[in-house]
């Protein structure tokens, strides 16, 4: 067997033990599930489990890393600039909708890890990302000294209100494509909650 076979292989018995994972969490939450569970559902061994994972906070642990790292990777290059400049013309921003799409991509596992039956520690990792990438570049761009409100509040306030429209969105079945949601979150963000409501004009 090719090595890239055998990635092929591994990264297919990966996501097979995580989507049954993700299932398995919707209906008992995680701390009701066992490797055994997931073994049998994912018509698996044991031993190709342990093959992969120490346990399963290994496998909820690097599962949700993944995850990170995929959103890491896409807002390297953000620059506030351009998302306010796209948001102006009415246009999704590319790398915010990569973002949404790959949202999209991991929808199952995101929706439940960050639901009730999930990892309340995967929602301090996602807020950390958004502050690190999105907020803290925009605040530096912008500067301390045109901020109407201290920094720290602004950025723990858009951290939290950015992963509260992300799991609405995923909570309710993503009715809206990735390119809306795009721009409803760039409205509220760069617009603010008062002026997306009318309050002002």
């Amino acid at each position: 067997m090719s090595e890239r076979i055998a990635e092929q292989k591994t990264a297919r018995t990966k996501r097979l033990i995580r989507d049954t994972l993700t299932e398995l969490m919707e209906e008992k939450g995680f701390e009701g599930v066992t490797v055994r569970d997931i073994a049998d559902q994912a018509k698996i061994n044991r031993g190709t489990f342990y093959l992969h994972y120490r346990d399963k906070y290994d496998l909820l642990e690097q599962s949700e890393d993944e995850i990170i790292e995929g959103i890491k990777q896409i807002v390297k290059e953000i620059k506030p600039q351009d998302a306010i400049a796209y948001t102006s013309q009415g246009e999704p921003f590319p790398i915010i909708l990569r973002l949404f799409e790959f949202f999209k991509e991991n929808a199952g596992f995101m929706r439940v890890v960050l639901g009730p039956k999930g990892d309340a520690a995967f929602q301090v990792k996602l807020k950390e990302i958004i502050k690190q990438t999105f907020l803290q570049k925009i605040a530096k761009v912008i500067g301390n000294k045109d901020m109407l409100v201290p920094e720290e509040f602004l950025i723990s306030y858009v951290s939290s209100a950015h992963v509260g429209v992300i799991q609405h969105w995923l909570e309710t079945g993503m009715k809206q494509t990735p390119q809306e949601m795009t721009l409803i979150l760039a409205k509220m963000t760069l617009l603010g909650p008062g002026y997306v409501t009318g309050l002002k004009k």
